[in-house]
């Protein structure tokens, strides 16, 4: 059985969580905000930084049922 990822309704999700719902690699994620393809995360701190779910749910939204490759 398939593992099911479910997208919060608000708030912010690190980029581990991201990459399950978008299964691509960390590389080809970071270029992909280089591009401007990708939202760029938001920093929570010094260390810390992570993006908003609206962001995700709408990156998702736009490349599904498309055909086109995240």
């Amino acid at each position: 059985m398939q593992k099911q990822h479910i997208l919060p309704a608000t708030g912010f999700i690190r980029l581990n969580q991201v990459l399950q719902l978008i299964p691509i690699g960390k590389t080809a994620w970071y270029n992909g905000i280089k591009e401007g393809r990708f939202p760029a995360p938001v920093a929570l701190g010094p260390r810390t930084a992570a993006y908003p779910v609206k962001e995700i749910a709408e990156l998702i939204e736009k490349f599904s049922g498309r055909g086109v490759q995240v």
